[in-house]
């Protein structure tokens, strides 16, 4: 398998972003045993049974949490037994020297070039780009068709909107909420929220 460090996962979250790491597994080879989700209503999902709340007892297999927004992903790592597992689309391109830490799921047709670092529990999404020497904290999404030039810095929680483009050297701030389309070409402090090309901060947490 590639980037995955076993056959077996068990997800957090019966979702359409669910679906993605699922196809994703199966990509690499591997299957997800179960899902756990709180909405006792869904009860499979792809055809893999959904088994209700997450437990400590019903976790056999490393998890993923599948829930696209961040604060919800965070929440529920914190609640979750640290046993994490991650995984790559195998038509993603991903350079030797990147380091991608647990919990993270980088999508199809993903490119991550030299020395980029990702934290853990980041979503990169359907054909997002990541340059070189860029430094991704925890729980940031990256979301689809994002251009993410060299050496930008992107803190805890923040989301880029869909086709969103980052310039060389910039440095978003934690928890930030980047619109569709926006371009960013300035420095982005922690709590915005920035919309349009030219990125303006529309407000600040």
């Amino acid at each position: 398998m590639k980037n995955t460090e076993s056959l077996w996962f068990q997800l957090i979250g019966a979702s359409g972003h669910a679906k993605v790491i699922v196809d994703i597994i199966r990509a690499n080879g591997g299957e997800v045993v179960d899902l756990f989700d709180k909405n006792t209503a869904i009860t499979s999902l792809m055809g893999i049974p959904v088994i209700g709340e997450y437990s400590s007892e019903q976790h056999r297999h490393p998890i993923i949490v599948s829930i696209g927004d961040n604060y919800t992903r965070k929440r529920v790592v914190r609640e979750t037994k640290p046993v994490f597992g991650r995984a790559c689309h195998p038509s993603a391109v991903i350079a030797n020297s990147v380091v991608w830490d647990e919990g993270t799921v980088i999508m199809h047709r993903v490119v991550v070039q030299a020395d980029t670092k990702i934290g853990k529990h980041c979503i990169i999404n359907t054909a997002a780009s990541v340059d070189h020497d860029c430094v991704l904290e925890d729980f940031v999404h990256v979301g689809p068709n994002c251009g993410v030039c060299g050496g930008v810095s992107i803190g805890e929680g923040t989301l880029l909107g869909v086709g969103c483009s980052v310039i060389p050297g910039i440095k978003v701030g934690k928890w930030c909420m980047i619109g569709a389309g926006s371009v960013i070409i300035r420095d982005v402090p922690d709590g915005a929220t920035v919309v349009g090309n030219p990125g303006k901060i529309i407000t600040r947490e």
